[in-house]
């Protein structure tokens, strides 16, 4: 059996729509915070209860008490964790909803799974860890010690506590460094619905940093499905790790902190706060304009709840075939939201 915290939310519903189309057995946990919809997510729900092989468990990660329940009466094999307060600019208005659900929730999670034991924890980290560094691309081998914001100290934090339980309790854990998604079922606080529902109401579009940023999105079919690629490929001790000269993207213990990838679908002129100008692995041809007449420049503020369906899908484009690397981890190569080149390969580290 599969956990899948965050069930409810953007990508957890895909990965648990996934798997159970792949007829695997899913239990979503979720505790159906307001902060956006929820009817957006219990209409999620609703498709994965179609499915006989879904359970959910309306919980929070902060009750551990309810979390080691749900792990002694059901024992999952694997748990897939994506239930985090998510966004930048949110973090500035409501820190210790941060501090709550990404570091508290998440050791109540970490203490459940070494006490299961389960065989694989894959957890969502983010590209945010990656704060000042300007070093393009982005790379698993570079030091992550300068985050800008409060979501990726936290973050960080998940990865450093996750190798500790790694490290003293042999617990195999993969922490996956994705980039911003997009596609059907998003969240409706995302640029790309802002964008939509300014064009349809024939509203200004607004820009930061004069227009000149430029931003990559990944579809989310591709993201769920490195994923589920990287449940059953759980990370082993590197032995040619060293101490004296450590390498941030292995480990001697059972963990593997990885950049994961496909081909991104879209790049944009206008971009929210949280955007990096410089952080695209490939930079587009074709040059973002300055603002145009519609657009205006705003004070960050943070995101509101409005009710909004889903995107209409697009088609998703396969990745390329799997190769393997040497080390521990379960997905590198390229990252999940920025540009990379066509040619670039989609790596499983085995």
């Amino acid at each position: 059996m599969i956990l899948v915290t965050g069930a409810a939310g953007f990508i957890g519903f895909h990965v648990a729509q996934r798997l159970l189309r792949d007829g695997e057995s899913v239990h979503g946990l979720d505790s159906l915070n307001d902060y956006y919809d929820i009817g957006l997510k219990q209409a999620r729900l609703n498709l994965l209860r179609e499915h006989q092989g879904f359970t959910f468990h309306l919980a929070d990660l902060v009750d551990a008490k309810t979390l080691a329940r749900i792990f002694e009466d059901h024992k999952p094999d694997h748990v897939v964790n994506l239930a985090a307060q998510a966004g930048v600019r949110y973090s500035l208005a409501n820190p210790k909803a941060y501090i709550d659900s990404n570091v508290t929730g998440f050791l109540n999670l970490l203490e459940a799974c070494r006490s299961g034991p389960v065989k694989h924890l894959v957890f969502a980290s983010s590209s945010s860890v990656y704060g000042l560094n300007t070093a393009m691309p982005f790379s698993v081998h570079q030091p992550t010690d300068h985050p800008v914001s409060l979501y990726a100290a936290t973050k960080k934090a998940n990865e450093l506590m996750a190798h500790s339980h790694s490290h003293v309790y042999g617990l195999p854990a993969t922490g996956l460094r994705l980039f911003t998604a997009y596609g059907p079922w998003g969240r409706p606080d995302m640029a790309l619905f802002h964008f939509t529902r300014s064009i349809l109401e024939g509203k200004p579009i607004d820009v930061y940093d004069q227009g000149r940023m430029q931003r990559d999105f990944t579809y989310i079919d591709d993201i769920a499905e490195g994923i589920v690629r990287t449940i059953h490929r759980p990370p082993a001790p590197d032995p040619a790790w060293r101490g004296d000269a450590p390498d941030p993207a292995s480990s001697r213990a059972p963990f593997g902190s990885t950049i994961s990838a496909t081909t991104p679908r879209s790049n944009s002129c206008a971009s929210s706060p949280s955007s990096r100008t410089a952080s695209a692995r490939r930079r587009s041809s074709a040059s973002c304009p300055p603002s145009p007449p519609r657009c205006r420049s705003r004070t960050p503020t943070p995101p509101t709840s409005p009710a909004t369906s889903a995107s209409p899908p697009r088609p998703r484009s396969k990745p390329a075939s799997a190769g393997s690397s040497s080390g521990t981890g379960a997905i590198t190569g390229p990252d999940f939201g920025e540009s990379i080149p066509p040619r670039s390969p989609y790596f499983l580290r085995r």
